[in-house]
């Protein structure tokens, strides 16, 4: 028989209860622990999450500029691309290679007293190139020697819109306008519906004003020159800068081709608006020019145009510029040819090597 030890049983039960007690307050402690240890970890998670979520913010914002740019970037390499720059006749012709004494450049030009017909320069004066609105100067002469009523209306319409080019126009379709006030925006801003109206409403329409302009031409000696259209737009529209400078002659002895080809600007009421209407050429405005006619030009066919009648160191010139590379370079151009004219008149005894040459007319 075998005895248990004394007191074994109270001694064992007294050391599960406290082994159970002790348990039950470490659960206890865990349990109270644990929601301020999952509070501390989401507060932790959350502030991470928002550090993250700034950081993010923070470099978005820095690189959506760059972003933005890169995409325009690739959208203008594309467009580039699929729109190429178009050559001038002049460019294809290989004008832009001659060289001058005054580095114009306009491919073509020329210069000559007005009154003695004397060349003072001279730079492929003889090419046929396109002279886009230039050709209003011609639309204008006809209009103008045609002595038509000019407080006439005209309506716009839709055979005035340009469907060689597709430039727009703020004479919408149904403007009402007299004869009087298109042909001083078709000289003065270059209008293209205000040039094809005119010729649309000639006696006789659209191919009887054309004829006469070509009549006119071939009556000036302008055996270079031969319209197709009123406006310009069309690159058949095609002549010489020595033919040019013959049609600005002519244009000079018509006042209000002088006139409106200075004018600096224009209001015109068009319906319930009113329009502001301004010169195409900037140098009307300028205190150094004394200009008495003009008309400027462009298609890309036939770069940057420019012929003018200006009075310079006491001379009176006709001034020529076709094919010119850049916006405003036919500008400069003119710019230079007026700053050499006045240091050669200025300096005693200096002419130019071609001043005894002499145009015809």
């Amino acid at each position: 028989m075998r005895f248990a030890p004394p007191f074994s049983h109270q001694v064992s039960g007294r050391w599960s209860h406290g082994l159970l007690a002790a348990l039950t307050a470490g659960v206890l402690l865990v349990v109270s622990a644990w929601p301020t240890a999952v509070l501390a970890q989401n507060k932790t998670s959350t502030v991470k999450k928002r550090t993250a979520a700034n950081i993010t913010k923070t470099v978005q914002k820095k690189k959506q500029p760059l972003a933005k740019k890169t995409k325009v970037q690739r959208a203008a390499a594309s467009e580039s691309r699929a729109l190429p720059i178009r050559a001038s006749y002049g460019q294809m012709a290989g004008l832009h290679s001659a060289s001058d004494p005054l580095d114009l450049r306009s491919s073509v030009a020329l210069v000559i007293d007005q009154d003695t017909r004397e060349v003072l320069f001279r730079k492929n004066d003889h090419a046929v190139l396109p002279i886009a609105s230039l050709t209003k100067l011609m639309t204008g002469l006809v209009i103008s020697e045609a002595q038509l009523p000019m407080a006439e209306m005209i309506t716009i319409t839709q055979a005035d819109v340009d469907t060689e080019k597709g430039s727009s126009s703020r004479l919408a379709v149904g403007t009402v306008l007299s004869r009087g006030d298109l042909l001083h925006l078709a000289l003065m801003s270059s209008e293209n519906r205000a040039a094809h109206a005119l010729g649309r409403t000639f006696p006789g329409g659209l191919d009887a004003f054309v004829s006469r302009m070509n009549a006119r031409a071939q009556a000036l000696g302008m055996s270079d020159t031969r319209y197709v259209e009123p406006t310009g737009l069309s690159s058949r529209n095609q002549s010489s800068a020595s033919d040019l400078a013959v049609l600005v002659g002519a244009a000079y002895k018509e006042p209000v081709l002088r006139e409106l080809s200075t004018s600096h600007g224009r209001e015109i009421e068009v319906g319930r608006r009113t329009l502001q209407y301004n010169n195409t050429n900037r140098l009307v405005k300028s205190a150094d020019w004394d200009i008495g006619l003009q008309k400027t030009g462009y298609i890309s066919e036939a770069g940057q145009c420019l012929v003018m009648q200006a009075q310079v160191a006491g001379r009176k010139l006709i001034m020529v510029f076709l094919d010119s590379a850049g916006k405003l370079s036919r500008i400069a151009d003119a710019e230079r040819v007026r700053r050499w004219v006045e240091k050669s008149s200025g300096a005693s005894g200096v002419k130019h090597s071609a001043l005894a040459e002499r145009l015809p007319g």
